[in-house]
This record gives C-alpha cells, structure tokens and sequence, in this order.
C-alpha cells in the first residue's frame, strides 16, 4: 500500500476532485442544512417585526459576489414580503441597482404581485459616496435622496412620506461583499444608534471580519454560502414545508450550491488523512530499512 501511495499520479488528485464538483453539479445533489444560532438569530429579528414595519434593505455586492449573496439576498426580499413588511431598497455600489432589480423581478414580480411599488416596497437606487452617505441619511434621509431610482419625487411616494432618515426602519438588513459595506453599516449606523437593529449577509472572506460585532452590534450573520443555505432552509421550512408547499427551484439555489462544495470539503478531509498515512507509513518503511 506504501509503494500505492508514495507513487499515485497527482493526476488521479485533480481527476477526483474535477469529479467532486462536477457529479453534485449535474444530478443537483442537496444535502439537508441544520441552522446555527447566527442563522436563526437572522431569521428572528425578521419574523419578529409586524406587518407594516419598515425594513431597510441595502444591497452592497455586485455580480462577482452573485454566487455566494444572492441566494441569502432572495431569502431576505422573501421572508420580508411574506411578513407583508414595508421594503426600503438602496446600495452604495454603482453595481447594486442591478442586484436590486434582479431579486425584485425574482421575489416581488413572480410571487408577490398583490405588493404595489410606493406602498409595500420602493427603489430608493444608489448614491456615491460610500460611509458618507450613511453618516448623512442616519440623521436626514431626503438630503440625499429626494427622488428614487425612477426619477419619482420622493414625497410624491407614499411609503416615504412622515421618514425623517433611516432611524425611522425597524431593522436594517445588509447584503455585503466588501467596502462600503456591512462593517461601514455597523460602524456609522447600528454602533451609535443602538436602537436600530441590524442583520447582515455577506462573502466569507468578510465574515472574520465582523464576528467581532456579534452579537452585540449584529445579532445575526449569515457568512458565505453556507449561512445563506442554512437561512434559506429556514426560510423554505416556514413557508413550504409548513404549509406542505412544493418550494420553487429559485429559493433553493444556497442548498444547490453547497453539494459540490460539501462533497470537494469532503475530499479534501480524506486527502489530509490520506497524506498523514503515507507519511507515518514512510516512516515505519524508513525504520525497517535503517
């Protein structure tokens, strides 16, 4: 066995780990997720408010982060629109307008027609600025925002009307893949205004980041694509599986992209066995022959 091991190709290594990927990725393969507290705690501070209560919801990621925030951002615009909570789009990336109408088309127009632009949810679009404009809106909203993405006067929309600035929301929710981002949010917005609750998604490369702030500035976090499948399977178990609804392809993209990376994390465990026998295997074989 030594001989096998000291010899194998690297080839064979690339070749199972090609398959790894590969296999989950064309028969769909999903595992079942069990929450952690972050996950739950993001779920709670979301299922707590009442319908009508306004939800700030600031996409700050853009198409290279898709893969691991989109799937988190969906679950977000829907468990919100199921609690019939009252929508605030923004991003501080010029990207995120992109990443805005992409979950709104998604969530809202496919599943929630019944919810009117104006009244349930609006498109407040981006501002440049970075921490700037969160250090600005905390205190006076319409300084900076006097119309929304459409050009519409803000105090012509009536969700708007009687907000003074974002300490008017019930929660913020962040979807963060960098600067400006989650940690600005903290920092300018839920740090000094303890009355604000925030929650946030973001990359994992981002997340060690931020586990300083739990759970005091941020009660929950969904890290990578791992916190957004374990969030969407709480999401989906709330409003399907409850209700014994079938829960649609597109709520369930966390979990899909989580086989290939639980499989390849599988391997990639026996492989560091692997390699530790074949050294303690050296050994002896060095031992028997010194």
């Amino acid at each position: 066995m030594y001989e096998i091991l000291k010899n194998l190709d690297r080839r064979w290594i690339f070749l199972a780990m090609g398959l790894a990927v590969a296999i989950p990725v064309l028969f769909q393969l999903q595992f079942p997720e069990t929450s952690s507290a972050l996950s739950e705690a993001c779920f709670n501070e979301i299922e707590n408010l009442q319908p009508g209560d306004r939800v700030l919801l600031a996409f700050d990621f853009d198409p290279a982060s898709k893969g691991e925030l989109e799937p988190m951002a969906t679950s977000f615009v829907r468990q919100c629109s199921k609690k019939k909570l009252k929508l605030y789009f923004m991003t501080l990336w010029p990207v995120g307008p992109q990443m805005i109408d992409e979950a709104i088309d998604r969530v809202i127009r496919t599943d929630f027609p019944e919810m009117i632009y104006g009244d349930d949810y609006v498109n407040l679009g981006y501002k440049p600025g970075y921490e700037g404009v969160i250090k600005v809106i905390i205190s006076d909203l319409k300084t900076l925002y006097s119309t929304d993405a459409r050009g519409t006067n803000i105090d012509q929309i009536p969700m708007c009307r009687g907000i003074d600035n974002i300490r008017d929301m019930n929660l913020i929710i962040n979807v963060s893949a960098g600067y400006p981002g989650a940690k600005e949010w903290i920092q300018y917005a839920a740090t000094p205004y303890k009355e604000l609750p925030m929650i946030a998604g973001c990359t994992g490369v981002q997340a060690a980041l931020l586990y300083p702030y739990v759970p005091a500035q941020l009660p929950g976090l969904l890290g990578a694509i791992k916190g957004a499948a374990e969030y969407e399977q709480l999401v989906n178990d709330k409003y399907d599986v409850q209700a014994g609804l079938v829960t649609p392809p597109r709520y369930l993209e966390a979990k899909r992209r989580m086989g290939p990376q639980f499989v390849a994390h599988l391997l990639m465990v026996g492989l560091i066995i692997l390699g530790n026998i074949t050294y303690f295997l050296q050994r002896s074989h060095e031992r028997r022959h010194s």
